[in-house]
């Protein structure tokens, strides 16, 4: 139960409003508003990170790949950007890459390196070449030349085939028989009384007779087949002849259009190469030109010029542009961000289409990625993104071993394929990879992935913060007003950015400090713009940024709030006024999401005569983490090496967090746990209207802690709940005094003597302002001044030792002995 007896001893002052919160002075920031500052580019406090990435942008070692590393919104993205546009200018546009068939083997395409703006001329020089012989060469077989020697071949054939047949013809009437043409074929009858002899009429001949007409039959058939059987061999040679007559009508106007392109590429020998293999195909395959004529046209007026290269079956004549610099803005490398890094969004894919129920390709199906686009250049993925996407990062990984560009689709990758697919000839890759994660993410990679630390050496580390400095509190200034330019927002007062710069301060939990979270900066600054146009102003002042400040606080403090009324309403146990034994106020830090907030708990302590165990209850439930345990461990180590060094330590001592359901992490309550213990051996209470946060060694000394702002405040919001009496307040180590940037309530409460805010550096310190009784220091004769805290826990555990040593001497209790026997 905690005693309200009043003590004698008064609280010290604590720190001074001052040093609670260290603002920045709009005066001293050398402006009025931010329409007087001259809008800066670039980052402030980066310079380690910007100059790893302007080294992977500018060096030419294809391995130097860079990793960039930092919080959310610190600027990666922009700097990221702004720094490879900038290099990007001073490199060479790449090349243009196509795609065009392979006429000797169609599955595989291949790959053709145009000069930057190419190949889009290329493309529109072969639809002009397929356009003009689809209009010339029907127009060619049209003409009077094409068909004599058309008519001749014919005629040639046509007597080859007849001469033969008549010749059979005249032999076999000489023998009596005739050649008979029926829709089966040719057939051979015998001749009596110059007519074919009816089947009737050749049964009533005499047996000698019709054995005469059957052989001479048989052997006039023998012959006829003999001169049937050079039919094919006769049409071999009319097709041929035919298709020679073709090839050399259409050479004429398909060498004179090929050439014509081909002049233009005379310095590319890959695409010289291809136009005549083009030339080739397009002559030995005129007929699919012949298809194209029109006979639907009667009308008085012609129609428009048909887009011949658009129909499916002149798909082989195609060029399939991959990337183009033609429209490129500038002349630059490319710098290209990849927002979905999928393994075909990566290295490219390949589409089918559905023909008679079968899925079919072909190379003009082939879709570039974003290594393509980015081929010459620059290409920026998210980390975290990437390695969620299956077989992507090995897929990237092959490309920068390898320098070229597969396209390998998820389906073969994972041998489902059952369709048709292309190989199409790879791409030399020559792209400086940025990869944009988190710190964590960096170092699983470099622990867990060999190939990691050989493809990406450069490490781009952006820091959190800068230092507190005139020129950087400027510098700062000057990038939230060039900030507040480019989103529009309204002009900023100087006390406005004061206002803002604090908060800033703040989130770097350092007063020495400025935290480069500009993300979380501009959306204060546009919550703050919002609440200014709302009030019908066009200059933001410092209430609207602290407005923005507290309602961003407010919409996230739901949990907080249902704490504090636990807490106040008695559910959860807190005692903010009175003295109690063996019990202390301890903070700790919750986070929910980005938001963090200060929580209470009432930490106790037993002891008892044993054998020297400190029983941590919250590790004993496996409700305490390793750090908080490690705390428990060192405060046992500080009581076996202060008090009693000449008897063996025999207390039984047990440790709680009182009504805690949830996981204990850290080590910032071990001062208040130790403040705890001692108190329960010395039997001295300890203030209630005090709560303490700090870690201790096992020399005493308090250390720091994180979150000292968030739990001083969280102490204060129940205290103020309760009603402040001026005999609360919060200890705290001397060396979090530098990371103090309370709420401005908190200091007008410390300013009028209603809250204190203690510093202290020992265990000594802090239990005389706890207790109000002196710690005491051991004198030369090794005991503590008699009355002294440290005296008092001396003395008992002497007792408790003594006690045990009284204990092991004892004789055997008789009723022990009959019992055990």
């Amino acid at each position: 139960m905690a005693n309200t007896e009043k003590r004698d001893a008064s609280l010290p002052g604590g720190l001074s409003a001052a040093k609670l919160r260290l603002e920045i002075q709009p005066e001293l920031l050398g402006f009025e508003t931010t329409a007087d500052l001259k809008p800066v580019a670039g980052l402030v406090g980066q310079d380690r990170a910007i100059e790893a990435i302007r080294l992977s942008a500018s060096i030419g070692d294809k391995d130097f790949n860079l990793f960039v590393a930092g919080r959310e919104g610190m600027g990666r993205h922009t700097a990221v950007s702004t720094l490879l546009e900038q290099e990007a200018t001073r490199r060479p546009t790449p090349a243009d890459w196509v795609y065009v068939n392979n006429f000797d083997t169609p599955h595989k395409p291949n790959a053709i390196k145009l000069p930057a703006g190419q190949a889009p001329v290329l493309r529109k020089g072969m639809e002009d070449l397929v356009d003009d012989l689809a209009n010339d060469i029907p127009a060619l077989f049209d003409s009077d030349e094409y068909q004599t020697q058309r008519r001749a071949i014919e005629q040639e054939a046509g007597e080859r085939q007849e001469r033969p047949i008549a010749a059979f013809a005249e032999q076999v009437k000489e023998e009596n028989v005739a050649l008979l043409k029926t829709p089966m074929g040719f057939m051979l009858a015998a001749v009596v009384d110059g007519k074919p002899i009816k089947p009737d009429d050749y049964a009533e001949l005499e047996p000698a007779e019709r054995q005469a007409i059957d052989e001479k039959i048989e052997r006039l058939q023998t012959q006829l087949a003999a001169i049937l059987k050079e039919g094919p061999q006769l049409e071999k040679e009319h097709r041929q002849k035919v298709e020679k007559l073709h090839a050399d009508m259409a050479e004429r106007v398909v060498s004179v259009r090929v050439q014509a392109l081909a002049d233009d590429y005379t310095g590319n020998p890959e695409v010289t190469s291809y136009l005549a293999a083009v030339r080739r195909d397009i002559i030995s395959n005129a007929e699919l030109f012949l298809e194209n004529v029109d006979d639907d046209n009667n009308g008085p007026f012609p129609t428009a010029i048909h887009k011949y290269h658009r129909e499916p079956r002149f798909y082989q004549y195609g060029v399939n542009v991959m990337v183009s610099q033609a429209h490129a803005k500038r002349a630059a490398a490319p710098v290209i961000f990849e927002d979905k890094p999928s393994l075909n969004q990566l290295t490219g894919r390949i589409e089918h289409l559905s023909q008679m129920g079968t899925l079919v390709t072909n190379f003009t199906l082939i879709k570039p990625g974003a290594l393509h686009r980015a081929n010459g250049g620059y290409l920026v993925l998210d980390a975290r993104r990437l390695l969620a996407e299956p077989y992507a990062w090995d897929a990237l990984k092959r490309c920068l071993q390898s320098q070229s560009i597969a396209i390998i689709s998820l389906a073969d990758r994972l041998s489902l394929g059952s369709t048709i697919s292309l190989e199409p000839d790879p791409i030399p890759c020559d792209v400086r990879v940025v990869l944009i994660g988190d710190r964590r993410l960096h170092m699983l990679l470099v622990m867990l992935d060999p190939e990691f630390g050989t493809l990406f050496k450069l490490f781009a580390d952006f820091e959190d913060d800068l230092p507190r400095t005139a020129k950087n509190t400027r510098q700062l200034a000057e990038v939230v007003a060039a900030y507040a330019a480019r989103e529009n927002l309204c002009v900023m007062t100087a006390a406005a950015v004061a206002a803002l710069l604090d908060h800033a301060v703040r989130l770097a939990d350092d007063t020495r400090k400025l935290t480069l979270q500009l993300g979380v900066l501009g959306d204060i600054m546009r919550e703050a713009d919002h609440y200014a146009r709302q009030a019908g102003r066009t200059v933001m002042q410092a209430d609207d940024i602290n407005h923005a400040v507290e309602r961003a606080d407010y919409r996230a403090g739901r949990i907080k709030n249902r704490m504090q009324e636990a807490v106040v309403r008695k559910t959860v146990l807190i005692d903010t006024a009175g003295h109690a034994v063996g019990q202390v106020n301890g903070l700790s830090v919750i986070g929910i999401g980005t938001h963090r907030f200060g929580r209470p708990s009432r930490i106790t302590a037993r002891v008892r005569l044993g054998a020297g165990k400190l029983v941590d209850i919250e590790r004993e439930v496996e409700l305490g983490g390793p750090i908080h345990s490690k705390g428990v461990l060192i405060l046992s180590g500080y009581l076996s090496s202060i008090y009693a060094l000449d008897v063996p330590m025999s207390l039984h001592a047990s440790l709680v967090f009182e009504q805690s359901y949830g996981g204990v992490e850290g080590d910032s309550a071990s001062a208040a746990e130790l403040f705890a213990l001692l108190s329960a051996l010395s039997g001295i209470p300890i203030r209630q209207g005090l709560a303490v946060t700090g870690s201790v060694n096992q020399r005493g000394e308090i250390q720091a802690i994180g979150g000292v702002n968030e739990k001083i405040e969280g102490f204060f919001d129940i205290c103020k709940a309760r009603r402040l009496t001026g005999d609360q307040g919060v200890l705290i180590p001397v060396s979090n005094v530098d990371n103090l940037m309370l709420r401005q309530d908190v200091v007008e409460a410390a300013r009028a003597g209603k809250f204190r805010v203690i510093p202290i550096r020992s265990i000594d310190e802090g239990i005389e302002i706890l207790t109000g009784k002196p710690a005491g220091k051991r004198r030369r004769n090794t005991v503590f001044p008699t009355g002294t805290v440290n005296a008092l826990v001396e003395d008992r555990l002497r007792a408790f030792a003594q006690k045990r040593r009284q204990f092991a001497e004892a004789p055997p209790d008789k009723t022990a002995q009959g019992g055990a026997s």
